[in-house]
């Protein structure tokens, strides 16, 4: 166990420098120092909150155990301390960052660890953060969003991409919860296969039919005739063109 603190403007650019650096060094230790040394990190003042090393399995359930830490915490401002999100992504390595068959680590985009609270598309690009923001969002019934968040914490995936890119497609429960129920295969607890392909089309990449990207060009046409934010997903789903009806089936 640990207790939580923040990292400072040092520690992030140790940080950064780490992931930059283990691209092309898999083997480099990550540098876990930082998460209490004095000179890279600070403690959160009177707020005192333990965190327990464990492995998730997917972004709801890690979003799920932080949410339950931290939301009521006390912790002013948790949804925007990149201080604090960025200690957790450290904190939690090995998980959002796995070595694959050769060793190889992809740490990604730096906003995968240290959140840029300024832009919400790369905010939730954060592999900690963007899970628990959603959580948080739809907390009186998560399971709505969990086509956005059944994956595993280091591959969110272009779903996430889609509907996490604009403010008004991850609050919106009735379009998550649409989502979730086209393309969530209940038996995998994992995004159905085939629903981000894409097509070109007069040399424009779009969405196949019927599929995420799809969905979202249909709710943007359906959102300047209803008020989508009080509509029911079953009643959502029911409005659906016949492109979704393979989903709808399955």
């Amino acid at each position: 166990m640990a207790l939580l603190r923040r990292l400072n403007e040092n520690g992030i650019s140790r940080l950064l420098e780490f992931l930059h650096s283990v691209k092309t060094d898999p083997n480099l230790a990550p540098p876990i120092e930082i998460l209490e040394h004095g000179d890279t990190s600070e403690d959160l003042g009177d707020v005192e909150i333990i965190i327990e090393p464990q492995v998730f399995g997917s972004r709801y359930a890690a979003a799920e155990y932080l949410h339950g830490l931290l939301s009521d915490s006390g912790l002013d401002g948790i949804d925007h301390d990149r201080g604090v999100w960025a200690w957790l992504a450290l904190f939690y390595f090995e998980e959002l960052c796995p070595a694959d068959k050769k060793g190889r680590r992809s740490p990604g985009q730096d906003a995968r660890w240290v959140p840029e609270s300024g832009h919400a598309f790369r905010y939730y690009r954060h592999l900690l953060a963007g899970p628990y923001r959603i959580f948080h969002a739809h907390r009186s019934s998560p399971d709505k969003a969990m086509i956005l968040l059944c994956g595993p914490l280091h591959q969110p995936g272009d779903i996430v991409e889609q509907l996490a890119s604009r403010q008004e497609l991850v609050t919106n429960a009735s379009l998550l919860g649409t989502a979730t129920a086209l393309y969530l295969d209940e038996k995998t607890g994992l995004a159905k296969r085939g629903v981000t392909t894409t097509e070109k089309l007069n040399g424009r990449t779009r969405g196949k039919p019927g599929t995420v990207r799809r969905l979202v060009d249909v709710y943007q046409q359906f959102d300047l005739a209803w008020d989508l934010y009080a509509m029911e997903t079953d009643s959502l789903v029911d409005l659906l063109p016949q492109e979704f009806e393979k989903y709808k089936r399955n």
